[in-house]
């Protein structure tokens, strides 16, 4: 990405120029472009797909590849002169690049003992019966390779042999939305992801179990053996998990991947998904980022949040250190853990943060394995590190709650998530990157841990049942320097000012208010106490020549000490 593209995004996040006075409804990326090049693009309507609309495009040169009703939309590969006349369709809302979508590890590390469930404490589920069954979870990742992991517990389908998968597997539905066609694991990190969030442990004999160890997966394999996608390939895999929802009671999709953010939530096509989703009913959890590190763009790591995590309806996820132990009390964060708030809409991300650091799970073919053989546990698991991993922590044990409750909402499952959550936090940590032996100091705030760290027995043994929406509140800049967080669009949030909660209960009172609020007299951030937040608002644009997120493309292959 140019400079000048960066400085025009930082502009618009401002508010100092607007999208139609210099893109008008086409995105910042596709802008400078050879106009005798092609483009993959995805083409947003106002209303739902027509043959007209298709022929249209046709005609200035394009070629049709697919609708994606869930955004109105379609994906076709046209001429770049054409944008221009594209975007003077009245019946064309938004018109953005294909981009590319990448899996959320940080890579492998050095084998340590597994305390993810302990650090949560989700192995007091088990106490209560509870195991995820009956419900479905849609890994959209890149594809799981059968494993007697995830068969029924006890090696067979608690159904029946032939109800689900062969031999008994839990995977009830398999499909690709790739070139590649195939649904097992080519890359190594979806049937990982898979493990974490419904393992039963059978080759450990229960100790790298993950979350909910009865649940059903539905494999939508959109991620190469490179760890790539597109937003176009996501989105029919989104699609599709709503069109299966009866079928096999599809109740939260898991996406640990992600990629930069280019606009607004509010027009970005894979955004526009996974809301459409959270309304038809289905959880959406996503990875933060792992690019909490980053300080390409002069802010510390804050602004860090992708896409589609920086969408307010969604669960978005850091990334938690268990140290080694069963207890949480040592626990911190890990600081390649992306942080908030998001470019453009300034939402407060995470929502919460879970064990990602050196998570072990099953084994999956392909690329990382091959890669990185060292990270092999017991010839039948692996060992990954990032928001990747956090995420299905937070996905099974939603799966917990519907299996409590089917009645539960999205946002009733997301409210009480973030309710429960444990807010004891140190100050700060100071973490080692073991390659080069730089350190990082990681502070404790709102757009670092969200509203705290996931706790499996305090949401199980929790009853609190909240009304209206729980998306994720806007941060605003005020004039005396400090950062004030309301609702958005004027909706009637759980965590509004007349609700039943109130921020205090939310995020806790470190992180909103007292003394020693993070961003209050004597803000911490970074070497100079605004810097951070001079760029994210726009008010002080120092770029650099590359993207604020990096290069996500290449996985960095080592956890965190």
């Amino acid at each position: 990405m140019s400079k000048r593209l960066l400085i025009l995004a930082v502009l618009m996040s401002a508010g100092s120029i607007s999208y139609a006075q210099h893109l008008p409804k086409v995105s910042v990326d596709l802008e400078g472009r050879d106009p005798e090049s092609s483009v993959r693009v995805i083409v947003q309507y106002k209303r739902a797909v027509q043959q007209r609309h298709i022929d249209a495009v046709v005609r200035q040169g394009g070629r049709y590849q697919g609708t994606l009703n869930v955004v109105n939309g379609a994906v076709y590969s046209i001429p770049a002169k054409a944008l221009s006349g594209l975007a003077d369709d009245p019946e064309i809302a938004y018109i953005s690049q294909n981009r590319t979508v990448n899996a959320a590890d940080y890579g492998a590390g050095t084998l340590t003992p597994d305390y993810k469930l302990q650090a949560v404490y989700a192995n007091y589920a088990q106490m209560t019966g509870l195991n995820g069954a009956g419900i479905g979870v849609a890994v959209i990742d890149s594809g799981i390779t059968d494993s007697p992991d995830l068969h029924g517990q006890n090696g067979y389908s608690q159904f029946g042999y032939g109800q689900y998968g062969q031999n008994g597997s839990r995977v009830v539905y398999a499909q690709s939305f790739n070139s590649g066609g195939q649904t097992t694991d080519a890359y190594g990190h979806g049937t990982h992801v898979a493990g974490i969030v419904g393992g039963n442990g059978s080759q450990s004999s229960g100790v790298y179990a993950g979350v909910a160890t009865n649940v059903n997966i539905i494999n939508l394999q959109v991620l190469d053996s490179n760890g790539s996608s597109t937003d176009s390939d996501v989105i029919a895999a989104i699609q599709q998990a709503i069109q299966l929802k009866a079928q096999y009671n599809i109740r939260v999709i898991n996406l640990s991947l992600g990629r930069p953010v280019f606009e607004s939530y509010t027009i970005d096509p894979l955004c526009q998904a996974v809301e459409a989703a959270w309304k038809a009913g289905i959880l959406v959890v996503v990875a933060a980022g792992n690019e909490g590190r980053n300080n390409t763009a002069y802010t510390n790591g804050y602004g860090t949040i992708t896409a589609p995590g920086n969408d307010p309806y969604v669960i978005t996820v850091g990334a938690m250190k268990t140290e080694g132990t069963a207890t949480p009390t040592d626990d911190r964060i890990a600081s390649y853990s992306s942080k908030g708030p998001t470019l453009f809409d300034h939402v407060v991300k995470p929502d919460l943060v879970a064990p990602g650091n050196r998570i072990v799970s099953i084994l999956g073919n392909g690329t990382l394995p091959n890669l990185y053989p060292a990270n092999v546990v017991d010839n039948n698991y692996f060992m990954l590190s990032g928001t990747s991993m956090a995420a299905p922590m937070v996905s099974g044990t939603a799966a917990l709650l519907l299996q409590q409750n089917p009645n539960l909402t999205p946002d009733q499952v997301k409210a009480r998530l973030m309710k429960t959550a444990s807010k004891t936090f140190p100050v700060s940590s100071v973490a080692a990157d073991p390659t080069t032996g730089i350190s990082y100091t990681s502070y404790y705030d709102l757009f670092t841990i969200g509203a705290g760290y996931l706790d499996v027995a305090a949401a199980i043994f929790d009853n609190s049942v909240a009304t209206g929406t729980a998306l994720s509140p806007v941060a605003t800049l005020n004039s005396n320097g400090t950062i004030s967080i309301s609702n958005i669009a004027g909706l009637n949030v759980i965590w509004g000012t007349n609700v039943i909660w109130g921020t205090n209960v939310i995020w806790g009172t470190s992180v909103i208010s007292g003394t020693n609020v993070i961003w209050g007299t004597n803000v911490v951030w970074g070497t100079s106490t605004m810097a951070g937040f001079n760029v994210i608002w726009g008010t002080n644009v120092i770029w650099g020549t590359t993207t604020p997120f990096g290069e996500l493309s290449t996985p960095l292959i080592y956890g965190e000490q």
